[in-house]
């Protein structure tokens, strides 16, 4: 494997209009060092399979947005005003696979070791591996947990380690712990290595009763945790633009339990969405991940707690 590159200096450049930034121009915000969070859109897309698509996923996000109203009625807050910076979109110049996410991890690591709460916003899900190694390496002993359809626990696929499909295999391979929620598409070798690794799951047949399930699931955790969304967790009738998109999955309010529980229960150091390949006609699904993002930001920046003890003095 080739050696990693330098750490790259932080880039600031100003969104523009064939790159918004994330839910417009934020008054509260006018530089990268007084945001909190920073949001890097990566649209790197080199090895889907079905439908592709994911590499305009970051631009959909940013420009649906525009439309995400600041003001979050649970959180009784507009997270917004704790800070959050668009970065430029990054895309790695190298064409061999590995070194590409090489850069990607140089990327994410000046920013997480900035300090700031970065949400990686995708582009295919192979960039996972990279963006965890970077908070593997900036948070020391962390966890991994994955919101998908499918297990991505491929040893290879396609001629490839580097794969979509491997993405979670990598980060097992890297001797993380992991868990899973919403899988309901896999290969008979990833579910024997589920079995034989006892890699914890809620299985798609099982999201009814996923809030009775997940803190078993998130004991088998560290404390803190790298989040990873790929947006097929949620079912196809919710979020029809994605590559593979599997009947069964998770909708929307009992998905924002799970992540509230998720935020009030673990420090989830960094995150990223992923796999939002957006199609003509179809933005219903450029704005659930938008809506998403900064819902999960807000989670990250106030805490589902400030939620709750504001709902008590109502």
């Amino acid at each position: 494997m080739p050696d990693p590159p330098s750490p790259p200096s932080i880039d600031t450049t100003p969104p523009t209009s064939t790159h918004p930034a994330f839910l417009g121009e934020l008054d509260s915000v006018s530089s990268y060092d007084a945001a909190r969070a920073v949001v890097l859109p990566l649209p790197f897309e080199r090895t889907t399979s079905y439908g592709k698509g994911t590499g305009e996923g970051p631009a959909a996000l940013l420009e649906a947005s525009q439309y995400v109203e600041t003001y979050d009625e649970e959180l009784d807050a507009e997270p917004a005003d704790q800070g959050i910076y668009t970065l430029p979109a990054f895309e790695p110049t190298s064409h061999d696979m590995a070194a590409a996410l090489d850069e990607i991890e140089a990327q994410a690591r000046v920013h997480m070791g900035a300090g700031k709460f970065v949400l990686s916003i995708g582009g295919e899900h192979s960039l996972t591996a990279a963006t965890v190694g970077a908070a593997r390496q900036c948070f020391g002993e962390i966890g991994v947990l994955q919101f998908d359809a499918h297990a991505d626990l491929r040893d290879t696929y396609e001629g490839t380690p580097h794969s979509h499909a491997c993405v979670m295999r990598r980060v097992v391979d890297l001797g993380l712990p992991t868990a899973a929620v919403g899988i309901r598409a896999l290969s008979s070798p990833e579910a024997k290595l589920m079995r034989q690794s006892n890699l914890p799951v809620i299985w798609g047949y099982q999201l009814e009763t996923a809030e009775d399930r997940f803190d078993a699931l998130l004991d088998a955790l560290p404390r803190q945790i790298y989040l990873t969304f790929d947006i097929d967790f949620f079912d196809p009738s919710l979020v029809p633009s994605t590559g593979t998109p599997e009947p069964g999955g998770g909708f929307w309010q009992p998905s924002l339990r799970l992540l509230r529980r998720l935020f009030d229960r673990k420090t989830v150091v960094a995150m990223d969405i992923v796999e939002l390949a957006p199609r003509a006609g179809q933005p219903s699904s450029d704005f659930l991940a938008a809506k998403l993002a900064y819902k999960c930001l807000g989670y990250a920046l106030l805490g589902p707690s400030t939620a709750d003890a504001r709902t008590a003095t109502r």
